[in-house]
């Protein structure tokens, strides 16, 4: 029985009694065998047999003391597959006081959980004795340029890999027609050289990384294949007779290693949209304030600004920090925060979030949160954790390339062996082993995935469905619950004018009044009244002495009355009670409506009508549910809009659930519960504060007329913003997973049908080749069966 040490930090304790508690609740852990506490170091050392950390920190803190953890972060590179992942976080595991080690594939971060104080040089060393390069976070890598030249770079390689294996192909295809012909050996040689050694060496690389963890990836199965394929070229070339031209495998090594250099420059370029969503978030902070000192302004960097401290924000700034109005009335355009379609009015004493934008008043506001603590900062977090979550989804080729390549190794050397204790010839007994290698090529695995994703991606491309995320696409067809934001996605996130009611009963002449009042006006509301006017082809008069009635509304002389167009604090403050329009206005507030009041103020005091504002369904939105609703997908709307206004558009589309009034964090936590529940979840939305909900999904869906944030975030981004293409995303995900897994039934048959007839002698390496070279195309020409398909098809 193997005993494992720990020494823990403890926090609390004050005195021999402390420590002696701490020992015995330790010693009552299972398999603890010994406990000591130095109280100076305000550490304990254990010795179990069970190796429980989780269950020693339990013991320490049900005693009533702590035990420190620190979250630390590494910026890894050199991975390329899962296996890398497991590799990593298997290394940082085994460094004394790491508690627990979570390594993001997309992001190329590794979090890790430490005990206590640990040098981060130590996991740096741990991370490279496995095989990879690490840094902390932060850190720029040395000499290796930006993420574009690295891109154009591997772009070139691909290019250069496909034009020189290009020559060599032609031939083989040449065989199809009859035509008998091959370069010369030499010249097949000059060209393959450079893509196997040079273009491919990235494989030789991360294959010995891999053969070094002892384990096996798809860089381990490329080098081994094309190896196989160029070491037999170069025997046949070397063992033929003069005057005899031998069939070659160069082509062969220079076609596979080509094409899976494309699929990793298409992988790359989908990993990094990941972390491009930080980025846009962090892009809302602005970087300078006008900070108030003494009655003088002055111009200062954020990281100046203290709590407490006035700043000055102007009409159609941003606001730097979260505070507290002190002086001033104006509008806040809070959508990109919160989620609400209009303006919210704010005058002291009111909050203001960092990242919204002022309206047309000069605003003092009293800083009452600063970095970390601000709402955006929140935000900006929410989408860290999510994208550092693990993936529900584990890549089933890399999996299976651990078991795959030490296997093939292991035939291809029994039927090496096997061949020459049976008596044959050294070269026959090596030329079936080679036919092990040559057919076990992994062309079509490395294909069936990547050609797949190819043909669905362009396809969707076409149709308006842009998929930046190729995990997104194999997760999606699995989904059963669709979570839509309200505003933007579901509705244009326009406000129009839902009702009018007119004292009189004259609506026309009511709208020609608030129209005059509000001409010239760039409020969303003032908006909507006149576009209401110009529906209905009303004249619009001019108004004497316009004023802004800041938080109120807006007021005016028009035919030697006054008039003013407000919400209820307008109609309070002038002392008018709604009368007969009060059943009316609780029952539009009860539907989630913006009310405004138009008032005359002279010569007589009185209320003249009512509008009530609301946001109008987009056109596809209720085919776009019911096409889930025929899928057996269930439909849920999550909002930060008043309940009314979520239930009318809940009722009028059929939608399954409702949560409204949800706050950023709380919409990413609904989805979390949803998943919680079993449901695997596609969260739609378009704003920033949806960008927590669509990173925490299985799947996120942008509308394309929203935020880059929103965009950056999710994984799928619908380019025309039409709800109908939610469940065409879904589709074509559903039809492109099935030809990913048709893919890759064929590739594994070629290779368990193969690799038995090769090691028998059954397939000289001329047929295994042509049978590597079947595979590939036919996994290539069913992944092409998707340019047929059409939304609604």
């Amino acid at each position: 029985m193997s005993i494992s040490t720990y020494t823990l930090p403890i926090s609390g304790m004050t005195c021999a009694s402390c420590a002696g508690r701490v020992e015995r609740a330790l010693l009552k852990v299972s398999g603890v065998q010994h406990a000591a506490v130095n109280l100076a170091a305000e550490q304990v050392r254990v010795e179990t047999a069970a190796g429980n950390v989780a269950e020693l920190i339990q013991a320490v803190e049900d005693a009533g003391y702590g035990v420190p953890v620190h979250t630390l972060e590494l910026a890894v590179d050199g991975m390329t597959c899962a296996s890398c992942v497991g590799r990593v976080e298997r290394a940082l595991l085994k460094v004394p006081g790491v508690r627990s080690a979570s390594v993001n594939l997309a992001s190329e971060r590794a979090h890790v959980d430490v005990l206590g104080a640990v040098d981060p040089t130590a996991l740096i060393q741990a991370v490279e004795a496995a095989g990879y390069e690490a840094r902390t976070s932060g850190t720029e890598r040395p000499d290796t340029g930006d993420a574009g030249r690295r891109m154009r770079r591997e772009r070139a390689a691909v290019i250069a890999a496909l034009a020189l294996s290009a020559p060599l192909v032609i031939p083989m295809f040449g065989e199809l027609f009859g035509l008998h012909w091959m370069l010369p050996p030499w010249l097949q040689l000059l060209l393959a050289t450079p893509v196997q050694f040079i273009l491919g060496a990235r494989f030789y690389i991360a294959g010995w990384k891999a053969v070094r963890a002892g384990a096996g990836n798809m860089d381990l199965l490329v080098a081994i294949g094309t190896s196989a394929g160029y070491g037999l070229s170069l025997y046949q070339w070397w063992a033929a007779p003069a005057g005899q031209v031998p069939h070659l495998y160069f082509e062969a090594s220079a076609v596979v290693i080509a094409l899976v250099l494309l699929g990793k420059y298409l992988e790359s370029r989908a990993k990094r949209q990941t972390s491009a969503a930080i980025r846009a978030l962090e892009a809302l902070r602005p970087e300078r304030a006008v900070r108030v000192v003494d009655g003088r302004e002055e111009d200062v960097a954020i990281a100046a600004i203290r709590l407490g401290d006035h700043v000055l924000v102007k009409p159609g700034e941003r606001f730097p920090v979260d505070g507290e109005v002190v002086e001033g009335e104006s509008q806040a355009d809070e959508a990109l925060i919160s989620g609400e379609s209009l303006p919210v009015a704010k005058t002291p004493g009111d909050r203001v979030t960092g990242g919204a934008i002022n309206g047309e008043g000069r605003l003092l506001v009293r800083t009452t949160a600063l970095g970390g603590e601000t709402v955006l900062a929140r935000i900006i977090r929410l989408v860290e954790d999510a994208q550092a979550a693990k993936a529900p989804i584990q890549k089933l080729v890399d999996k299976v390339s651990q078991v795959f390549v030490p296997a093939v190794l292991i035939i291809a050397c029994f039927t090496l062996a096997g061949w020459l204790l049976a008596g044959a010839p050294a070269d026959v007994a090596l030329i079936n082993a080679v036919a092990v290698l040559v057919i076990a090529c992994p062309c079509a695995l490395g294909l069936a995935t990547p050609a797949a994703i190819m043909a669905g991606t362009g396809v969707a491309a076409r149709h308006g469905i842009l998929i930046k995320d190729a995990e997104a696409l194999e997760i999606a067809h699995a989904v059963n619950a669709v979570a839509f934001d309200k505003t933007g996605t579901l509705t244009s996130g326009q406000p129009r004018i839902v009702h009018l009611l007119a004292v009189d009963g004259n609506e026309a002449s009511l709208l020609q009044q608030a129209g005059a009042l509000q001409r010239g006006s760039e409020h969303p509301l003032a908006q909507a009244v006149l576009h209401r006017c110009a529906e209905e082809g009303l004249a619009i008069a001019t108004v004497r002495r316009s004023q802004s009635l800041t938080g109120r509304g807006i007021a005016g002389e028009l035919d030697g009355r006054s008039l003013a167009l407000g919400n209820r604090r307008l109609l309070d403050d002038s002392g008018l009670q709604p009368g007969a329009l009060n059943a009316d206005a609780h029952a539009w507030e009860a539907e989630g409506r913006t009310l405004s009041w138009l008032i005359e103020t002279a010569p007589q005091s009185r209320v003249l009508g009512l509008f009530a504002f609301g946001d109008s369904l987009k056109p596809g939105a209720a085919k776009a549910i019911a096409d889930l609703e025929a899928r057996h997908i269930r439909s849920h709307l999550i909002t930060g809009d008043n309940r009314g206004s979520a239930r009318a558009v809940a009722e009028a589309l059929h939608i399954d659930s409702v949560h409204a009034e949800v706050l950023p964090a709380d919409k990413a936590a609904t989805v979390s519960a949803l998943k919680q529940g079993g449901a695997v979840v596609a969260m739609v939305g378009d704003g920033i504060n949806d960008a927590p909900a669509l990173a925490a999904a299985d799947v996120g869906i942008a509308m394309g007329t929203g935020t880059d944030v929103a965009m950056h975030a999710a994984g799928i981004t619908l380019m025309r913003g039409d709800p109908r293409l939610v469940p065409a995303a879904l589709e074509i995900s559903r039809l492109t997973y099935r030809k990913i897994q048709q893919n890759l039934f064929w590739a594994f048959i070629y290779n368990l049908v193969g690799i038995p007839l090769a090691a028998f002698g059954f397939l000289s390496p001329v047929v295994a080749g042509a049978a590597m070279a079947l595979s590939s195309v036919s996994v290539v020409s069913n992944a092409l069966l998707l340019r047929r398909w059409k939304p609604g098809a």
